[in-house]
């Protein structure tokens, strides 16, 4: 399979902020031919399925700035630095929340869009919650509501969670 890489012959950071790194890369192709590549680094994060004590599901509803629309999703939130995502879903699960989860599971890890980034979402389900106190953020303003499977799996159907983790988080949980 070492016909199928890449090598890297030159990088140029190109944009460095809070959130990312961004990337233009000189490299050789398979066929010894030079060919560039614009990319994003991300530290990863994690987002959770969290099921209520009745088998509700815990989604919240935020501004996306990039889409320039209010999105339902599931919780979900980046890695701190040296963070592991075990502790960052109990983390964001609370501070998004309000919910504090006796149990998560991991579910899977995706490359977000891997074309043009190295983003890694873990995914995990999360249950026997109880509830404390939100604290989201101070750049973060978010609405928390809970729903049944069905209406879960309603709002997918009708484009309403249209976000990719959060629909194969859900599908992942059995939703």
């Amino acid at each position: 399979m070492n016909h199928l890489i890449e090598k890297k012959l030159a990088s140029e950071k190109v944009f460095e902020g809070n959130l990312l790194t961004v990337y233009c890369d000189k490299i050789q192709l398979p066929n010894g031919k030079e060919a560039s590549r614009e990319f994003i680094r991300h530290p990863g994060a994690i987002a959770v399925v969290p099921i209520t004590n009745d088998g509700k599901i815990v989604l919240v509803r935020q501004y996306r700035y990039p889409t320039g629309k209010i999105m339902l999703e599931i919780p979900a939130g980046k890695l701190d630095k040296g963070e592991l995502p075990d502790d960052c879903v109990l983390r964001e699960l609370e501070e998004e929340t309000g919910y504090v989860a006796q149990r998560i599971r991991k579910l899977s890890s995706i490359y977000t869009t891997p074309g043009f980034t190295d983003e890694v979402i873990h995914l995990y389900l999360a249950d026997q919650l109880t509830l404390a106190k939100q604290c989201p953020d101070e750049d973060e303003f978010l609405d928390v509501e809970v729903y049944t499977k069905e209406e879960i799996k309603d709002m997918i159907a009708k484009g309403i969670i249209n976000d990719g983790k959060s629909m194969l988080a859900l599908l992942l949980a059995g939703i």
